[in-house]
This record gives structure tokens, sequence and C-alpha cells, in this order.
């Protein structure tokens, strides 16, 4: 039962879910209540726990019909992670992805037609991803890009305050997930290419499609700096000591990987970049 349990977590990514709770409350304590609301106010917002267990449940039952479709992949490019058919049975994954997408969209039925829409779109485009875009050139990766950077702006469609503050995280959050899902695309090429999947690395190649991260890199500064521009200063010094110098360390060290191992490096260094953003919130 308790490996069943720890299987079940590391196929739906429990610490990646954790941030994406962490960040939204971030959002909900520090840019929606701007850090005057209570905690017990935020704890017993009804409202912001159905809208948070939405998109955490959306989110999982996405990890698991990617692993669910990706699962011969996997043996090959990561076979130690692969729990689907080791310890937990592939009907489980099924099961499990039905359960988790009808709670989400039973609770965002509760918070209005935009976020239930944009719940519901998300689930079916989930399943479209893993199942046709994912081994698609730069589709794929758009597409959770975009799904990342909107579980950061959701707030807004329930309050409809701090658009501009949220578009400065909801932009960090897509950039930094486009980043890291290419890279992501490097580290897994042999696997993806035994089963014919066109992603960029596939394609284009390692050398070429690492143009493409710096190309995308420099779109991200120059868009994330037009927004800090109208930022407070407090803002745009946390962002020059902490993410930018990561960020700047990304690239670098991108120059030279051309392993595996090295890339799942700079993907976990994503994370950590993602991570330094959403704490600049508690000082907005």
């Amino acid at each position: 039962m308790k490996v069943s349990v720890l299987a079940f977590l590391k196929l739906t990514r429990s610490l990646n879910l954790v941030i994406l709770a962490f960040t939204q409350y971030m959002c909900r304590y520090f840019i929606i209540g701007k850090g005057t609301t209570s905690f017990y106010e935020i704890a017993t917002d009804w409202k912001f726990f159905l809208l948070v267990l939405s998109t955490v449940f959306v989110a999982a039952a996405g990890y698991i019909i990617n692993d669910y479709y990706d699962v011969k992949i996997d043996l090959i490019n990561k076979p130690k992670r692969v729990v689907l058919g080791k310890v937990l049975h592939r009907r489980v994954a099924i099961i499990s992805h039905f359960i988790l997408n009808s709670l989400a969209c039973l609770f965002a039925l509760f918070l209005g037609w935009k976020i239930f829409t944009i719940i519901l779109t998300t689930t079916v485009l989930m399943w479209f991803y893993s199942n046709q875009l994912k081994r698609v050139a730069l589709v794929g990766n758009l597409l959770i890009s975009v799904l990342t950077g909107l579980s950061v702006y959701m707030p807004v469609f329930l309050y409809g305050t701090a658009q501009q503050t949220l578009l400065l995280y909801a932009s960090f959050a897509f950039f930094i997930s486009l980043v890291r899902e290419i890279i992501k695309d490097m580290e897994d090429v042999k696997g993806d290419e035994e089963f014919g999947c066109k992603t960029l690395p596939i394609i284009w190649g390692i050398r070429k499609t690492k143009i493409v991260i710096y190309a995308v890199s420099f779109l991200f500064v120059c868009i994330i700096s037009t927004i800090l521009i109208h930022a407070e200063l407090n803002t745009q010094l946390y962002f020059l000591l902490f993410p930018a110098p990561l960020f700047v360390w990304l690239l670098i060290k991108l120059v030279k990987a051309d392993t595996s191992a090295q890339f799942l490096h700079l993907s976990f260094l994503c994370k950590w970049i993602m991570v330094t953003g959403v704490v600049s919130m508690a000082i907005l």
C-alpha cells in the first residue's frame, strides 16, 4: 500500500503540484490580498480553495495521461522513474485521470463560467497534448507553457484585480516553462526518436535547438524588462539579484551541455528559477 501511494505521488509529480499550489496562494496573499488579508481569511476563502484544487487536479491528471501514453518512451529515456506497468496498473492511471478531471470541472462549476470553460478546455488540451501535440515540434512546448502561465493568471478570473502584476508573473512562468520544455526534449531525444516523435532536437539537432532557446531567452528578457519598468523598485532589484543571475547561469551552462544528465540538471535549474520568481511576491 505504501509503495503504491509513493508511486502515485511520483506519477503525479507531487513536488510540482506543491509548487503550483504554493504559487497560487502566494498570489492570493501578496498580490490579491496585498499582504493585508489575514491567513484566516485566505484559509476560509472556499472559492479560492476550489480554484487551487481545480488547477492542481487538472495538472495531476495531465501528468498521469502523459505518462500513460509515454510509458514505452520513458522506459528508454528514464527507466528508473517509470511506475506504470511496474508498480501501478495502467488501468489505475486511466481511472485516476478521469476522476481528477471530473472533480476539477465540478469544482470549477462553482467559480463561474470563465473558470469552468478554462478548466474544461485545459482537460481536453492536456489529453490532446499527451496523445498527439507533444510529438509535434514546438507546438506541444508552447501549449504546456501557455497553460503554466495561465495557472498563475487564474486568480484574475476570480477576483478581477491585479491584472498587471499577475501578468508579470504569468509571463515569467510562461517563458521559463517554455525554456524548460525545450530542454526536456533535448534530454529525451533518444526515446523520442525511437518512437517517431518530431521534437525540435530531432528535426533541427541539438545545436540549432540551443539557438532557439537563446532566441526565446532574448524575447523573454525584452518582455519581462518592459513589464518590470512599471514595477516597484524593490521588485526590480529582486529580479536583478536572484532570478536574473540564475537564468544567465542556465544559459552559460547550456552552451556546453550535451548529455541527458546535463540537460536534466538544467531542467531542474529552471524549477529553481521559477521558485525564486514566485518568492519575489513577498516583497511587492
